[in-house]
Order: C-alpha cells, then sequence, then structure tokens
C-alpha cells in the first residue's frame, strides 16, 4: 500500500473515484470490508482507507480485487489513474513535460542529477532534508522519482539528454562511500548510453557561469524550450521568452567550460577509483 498525502484536489479526487469503484465491486460481490481483505491480503483498515481516497492502493491491491470481485479488468484497468495520483502535482506536471521533449539539458552543483540518481542515493537525499520527510513521504518521493527515470530508456523515441555536474556534487559522499561509489558507477553506465552526454566542470576551473545555481532546460516537440528550477522551498517552471534566453546561454558557456564528455567519464572513472 502506498500513503497518500493531500498535496493537491485533483489527486483526492482521483483517489476518491477509485475508492467508490472498488467499493461498488465489493458490494455487488456480496462482500463485507474485512471479508475482502482476508480474500486479497490487506486489512479491514487499510481497505477501508483505499475506498475512503485516503490510501492509494498498490497494483497489487488492483490486480488481487480485481480477481477476486470477478471486476473484469476494471480495477487492472485503474492502475495508472492512481500511479498519477500517488505522486506531487509538480512531479506529475514535470513528467508530463519531460514526455514532450526533445532534448533534456541539466546543470547540477550540489547533488546529481534526479533522473540519473541511483535509489540508495535518493533516498540519502530524500533522507537528509530538514524538517525532516516521514517515512510515508519519502516512500512516496523515491518511487515518483523512479517513475520519472524511466524516460531515460523507457521508449522508442528517447530524447537527447545532456547532463553537466560540478565536480563538487560528484565528490559529496550523499548516503556513504558506498553509496557514492555505486552513484559514479550508475553516471559511467548512464555516460555510455547513444543518447546521453555527461560533462563534469572541475573544481579548480576558475570559471563556471552556473554559480547562481541548477537548472533544467526541456526542449519540446513543438519547437519550444521551458526552464525548470528547483531550488530550497520553491520549484519553478519558466516560460518567459528573456529569462529562457538567459538560461540558454548560461547552459552553452557552462557545457564549453566543463570537461568533453568522454574526458568527464575518464575523469569520473578517476573519481571512483579514488573513492
Amino acid at each position: 500500500m502506498e500513503p497518500y498525502g493531500a498535496d493537491d484536489e485533483e489527486s483526492a479526487a482521483v483517489l476518491r473515484t477509485v475508492g467508490r469503484v472498488i467499493k461498488t465491486c465489493r458490494e455487488r460481490k456480496g462482500l463485507r470490508q474485512a471479508e475482502l481483505g482476508t480474500a486479497i491480503g490487506y486489512s479491514e483498515e487499510q481497505v477501508s482507507s483505499v475506498e475512503r481516497g485516503r490510501r492509494a492502493p498498490s497494483p497489487t491491491f488492483l490486480e488481487t480485487a480485481d480477481e477476486v470481485l470477478d471486476a473484469g479488468g476494471l480495477l487492472v484497468g485503474l492502475r495508472k489513474d492512481v500511479e498519477q495520483a500517488r505522486y506531487p502535482k509538480k512531479v506529475r506536471d514535470l513528467a508530463k513535460l519531460e514526455a514532450e521533449t526533445v532534448e533534456i539539458c541539466a546543470y547540477d552543483n550540489s547533488v546529481v542529477n534526479g533522473l540519473l540518481q541511483t535509489e540508495e542515493y535518493l533516498r540519502a537525499v530524500f533522507g537528509s532534508r530538514r524538517p525532516a520527510f516521514s517515512e510515508e513521504q519519502v516512500e512516496r518521493l523515491v518511487a515518483a522519482r523512479l517513475a520519472r527515470q524511466g524516460i531515460i530508456a523507457g521508449k522508442e523515441t528517447t530524447p537527447a539528454f545532456s547532463f553537466v555536474h560540478d565536480e563538487a556534487a560528484l565528490r559529496r559522499p550523499v548516503g556513504g562511500t558506498m553509496v557514492l561509489r555505486r552513484q559514479l558507477e550508475r553516471l559511467l553506465e548512464a555516460g555510455r548510453m547513444r543518447n546521453v552526454e555527461i560533462q563534469v566542470l572541475p573544481l579548480d576551473s576558475e570559471d563556471n557561469a552556473g554559480l547562481d545555481g541548477p537548472f533544467h532546460l526541456l526542449r519540446l516537440k513543438e519547437g519550444t524550450t521551458v526552464g525548470h528550477s528547483d531550488i530550497q522551498l520553491a520549484s519553478r517552471l519558466i516560460s518567459d521568452r528573456r529569462e529562457i534566453q538567459i538560461l540558454e546561454l548560461r547552459y552553452g558557456i557552462i557545457r564549453a567550460q566543463a570537461l568533453t564528455p568522454r574526458k568527464s567519464l575518464a575523469y569520473i572513472e578517476k573519481m571512483l577509483g579514488e573513492t
């Protein structure tokens, strides 16, 4: 079961609708909540929470309930809606934009870019936030980020990716030395993909056009470009043309200041040997 944090009414409405559908199927079958719970391996309280729209049912819950209630695929068909409702709205909005891109460019100077993070690394990132996230919030955020990562190799029309990391982001031992080692290995693996370029901006470089912080550029299929900035307490999508021009100029300079993709992979291999 996945906990639901009501961060927007749209998600709440979806889960309430899903809950009503499950309740209708259960009552049509003549089962009480406790009986359905026993049949599918969940408690009465969990079934009740799902039917009231307070919790998002897991894929297993939907699949098993569909079979037990003879729903004919009705409940299984709700999986996509539930998965989207499970994630925070800003994650869903960003994922929708990413699905419409032909190229994603990103500069990061604090931690490894979220699309490239290993699960244990991203858990350490979320675990370090203050005020601390609850365990339920961490699980929700981890699931959302892992789902977004599918865009890198998840379909035939995969976008092109350009990632530039300040060396400091790759040196910081988030989660400990072994977590960092596996994260560096993940970067090497991704950097060898045909649609991914990874560059490193060394710490000994005197020039860095990205000192104002991390940002993304998403070049959409329709020909426009959208920016995204996620710092401290603000997550912001940028569409103003003048601001986009500034970010495009900065990113071009940052790429020129960084090592080439080939030299960057060699640099990461060197860091891995030193870790």
